[in-house]
């Protein structure tokens, strides 16, 4: 199922930032007020120059511990400053051209939410025992004399009721709120797959009313994309069913793996789930390892990124990963997200800008259909093809050279990463290791 509604989001490079970690903040909220948001402004330059117009905040509102277990909707967290810092942050971004998307937890919230220590203080006299789903003759692992229920066996997470029309409420005021204060422009929904539909459907006709080209994107794991993207509900997700492939594509030399992904998801048959849709497409982020560090051979971390920006879909570069940062997940999540001192540069962001820059200056690369006329375990070439323009990413991930024979269609192409002219006669030569986005002319 398409999702037909045009949107800045579908032609756009995202960069995320988990703010926490990134300003260096401390993991319990010590309450002590520091402006450590303001470090963003300093990093505005890089992410211009890196290509991306659109800057993902992980949470950013005032939390118990690491974001996700909010205690106020409202004000963002203390370790990070106050709102008004928060304001110049999302000023400075805009006047670069950066659009702002915000984290929106609304599926649980922290042991601190008022509310929840409300229920707790007062049990059946509270108010707000109906925004949770509570039980007061069980007991909880805090020993509240009252069992709730938290998010996926989290109990430091708390889970809300958003079939409770004040919850819904609570919620819609306070997205207001930020569109309002820091005129953001888009919501990423964490676990969107455990959000009730009606909520998603009434968020999405609240923020259409609020503001046009309002952009949701939605975090799914599994199962079927399409329930939770469409012209009713969210404009995006995240798309973890070809972030596997796109890294144990090179780590076992099969490009199929991917390559089927693609096609089977994103080609232009009837029967293809996701054609239309627009997913954000990562290569990393602030849950799981980070590429530098899962891939086998390093050398192929440049064509994993050429992979990234030239398939189907948002690409979004996780900070620090554009210059080829690394952690383990298992040394936890703390090493995920950590805090540099500043941008560093090397070819590798040299790259990636070249890839941003192709990707938005590309109908093809934002709205293109996606066909395979090259594809071997080592070897693939993807065409995207939208209304007079046509596009190849060439792969070569293996250590010898390559020539592909296929129809392109046309005898010259420039390439987007190098600005060279190729010359399809005679057969595509792909150098050992090598990466291409060839427009063709």
């Amino acid at each position: 199922m398409s999702n037909n509604v045009k949107n800045w989001g579908y032609e756009s490079v995202f960069y995320q930032i988990y703010p926490l970690g990134f300003c260096g903040a401390p993991f319990e909220n010590d309450g002590v007020p520091q402006s450590r948001i303001l470090k963003v402004i300093d990093w505005v330059d890089h992410i211009a120059e890196l290509g991306c117009n659109a800057v993902y905040f992980s949470p950013v509102f005032e939390s118990d511990t690491h974001g996700y277990n909010t205690r106020d909707f409202s004000k963002i967290d203390t370790r990070l400053g106050t709102n008004e810092d928060f304001k110049k942050v999302c000023d400075a971004l805009h006047e670069k051209g950066i659009k702002v998307v915000l984290d929106g937890v609304f599926n649980h919230v922290g042991r601190g939410f008022p509310q929840f220590k409300d229920v707790v203080e007062k049990k059946w006299d509270s108010p707000y025992k109906d925004w949770f789903n509570i039980n007061f003759d069980g007991n909880s692992n805090y020993n509240d004399g009252l069992w709730y229920e938290g998010w996926e066996g989290h109990y430091d997470l708390v889970k809300l009721n958003l079939r409770n029309p004040a919850v819904a409420d609570h919620i819609l005021n306070a997205v207001k709120g930020w569109i309002d204060e820091f005129d953001i422009d888009g919501i990423r929904l964490d676990v969107a797959y455990s959000l009730d539909f009606d909520f998603i459907k009434r968020l999405r006709s609240f923020t259409d009313s609020l503001k046009e080209d309002f952009f949701l994107v939605g975090e799914l794991l599994h199962g079927d994309y399409s329930r939770w993207v469409n012209n009713e509900m969210l404009h995006s997700a995240t798309n973890y069913e070809c972030y596997k492939g796109l890294y144990s594509s090179f780590n076992s030399m099969n490009m199929f793996e991917i390559c089927h992904s693609l096609k089977n998801r994103f080609g232009p048959e009837n029967w293809c789930q996701y054609r239309g849709m627009h997913l954000l497409c990562f290569a990393d982020n602030h849950d799981v390892t980070r590429i530098a560090s899962i891939l086998t051979n390093p050398d192929h971390l440049p064509l994993v990124y050429t992979m990234l920006f030239g398939m189907p879909g948002i690409p979004c570069v996780y900070y620090g990963s554009e210059w080829g940062e690394k952690a383990l997940k298992s040394q936890g999540d703390p090493a995920l997200r950590p805090c540099f001192d500043e941008p560093q540069h090397n070819e590798l962001t040299d790259l990636i800008a070249a890839l941003a820059k192709a990707h938005r200056s590309s109908k093809a690369l934002c709205y293109g259909d996606i066909k395979i006329p090259v594809l071997t375990n080592k070897q693939c070439i993807i065409q995207r093809d939208f209304e007079d323009e046509r596009i190849f990413v060439a792969i070569n991930a293996d250590s010898a050279p390559y020539t592909a024979h296929f129809d392109a269609g046309y005898g010259l192409a420039d390439d987007l990463i190098s600005g060279q002219v190729h010359d399809f006669g005679g057969g595509s030569e792909l150098p050992p290791m090598s990466y291409y986005i060839w427009k063709c002319k």
